[in-house]
């Protein structure tokens, strides 16, 4: 026997019969590229989800935009369709609307329409031309004081000239629309279009109902309103001076001015919108049995003022609810 025996009892070996390990490629070696390593970071993804979510939001806010101005043009539609049975209806329950009255009525609304668009263009190019930024770098105080002498000054020019005197009454009258269209230009530069076209469709909605309204009531039923509406005016034009007066710590009474003026100006100039078509029906009457003279020019100023002043407001009030909103 052996003196050192083996422990245990080996046995050959038999040949492998897996592949051999295959050796490592290119791709095991590189490292994950830049772009690999930054698309695969949770801030990577928490930024595509936020441009994703930005690049939907506009999507969301055209729908909504389109909307709302399909909803103003139903408005505005029903409102056309309603005016036109009214005016365009030979006969009614009460006889129907003479032919001068609707005629003296039509030629109004298509002066005041001609009036608003005179001004919507030249406040435009007001804008594009950077007179409204010189406007409101010099002195506030001298533009607006020289701007109402200039806006009194064509309005009583425009309403003294004999209707007869085409060429100086119309001049005097476009001078006027240009008068107000540097009154409107600055807010106009600081709204967006798409708030514009809305607050404009409204305002013909609101204007168009309410003239309905004073064109079908009876002869002079809302002509006694015009009193309370010159009071308040009065009070709303007080209201509008209040942040030059009250201290900025007065918020409460601040928000209440701000109130009348936004809120009550709309009802009051909605009134004076009655009170204007009834007064043009009156003079229409007058004109007719050859008291006064047939002058639509000055018929129209007053409906472009309640125009303008329903526009300012509605457009300020769809500003506030677009900030409220952010």
């Amino acid at each position: 026997m052996s003196p050192n025996p083996p422990s245990a009892l080996q046995l050959p070996s038999e040949p492998s019969t897996d592949p051999p390990p295959s050796p490592p490629t290119s791709s095991h070696l590189e490292p994950p590229s830049l772009h690999q390593r930054c698309a695969s970071h949770p801030r990577m993804h928490l930024r595509n989800r936020e441009h994703t979510t930005q690049q939907s939001a506009p999507a969301a806010d055209q729908g909504t935009l389109v909307r709302r101005l399909l909803t103003g043009a139903t408005i505005f539609g029903g409102t056309v369709v309603a005016i036109n049975l009214v005016f365009n209806r030979e006969t009614r329950e009460d006889g129907g609307m003479p032919a001068f009255e609707r005629s003296y009525l039509n030629q109004t609304f298509l002066h005041t329409g001609l009036g608003i668009g005179i001004i919507g263009l030249t406040a435009r190019q007001m804008i594009n031309t950077g007179f409204v930024y010189r406007l409101m770098v010099t002195n506030p105080w001298a533009v607006a004081i020289g701007g109402m002498a200039l806006s009194f000054g064509t309005m009583i020019g425009t309403r003294s000239i004999d209707p007869d005197n085409y060429v100086p009454k119309y001049a005097l009258w476009t001078a006027f629309n240009a008068t107000q269209a540097a009154f409107i230009a600055p807010l106009l530069t600081f709204a967006p279009p798409a708030l514009i076209a809305r607050a404009g469709l409204y305002t013909i909605a609101m204007m168009g109902s309410i003239s309905f309204v004073g064109a079908t009531a009876k002869q002079e039923k809302y002509m006694y309103i015009g009193g309370p509406l010159l009071a308040g005016a009065a009070l709303v034009a007080v209201s509008g001076f209040a942040p030059l007066i009250l201290p900025a710590t007065a918020v409460r009474t601040l928000a209440f001015t701000e109130n009348i003026w936004l809120y009550g100006g709309l009802a009051v100039f909605g009134g004076f919108t009655l009170y204007d078509v009834q007064k043009i029906l009156h003079h229409s009457r007058l004109a007719e049995r050859g008291i006064i003279k047939k002058d639509p020019i000055n018929e129209s100023i007053s409906l472009e003022l309640d125009f303008l002043n329903i526009f300012i407001r509605m457009v300020q009030i769809l500003m506030m609810q677009q900030n409220r909103r952010k």
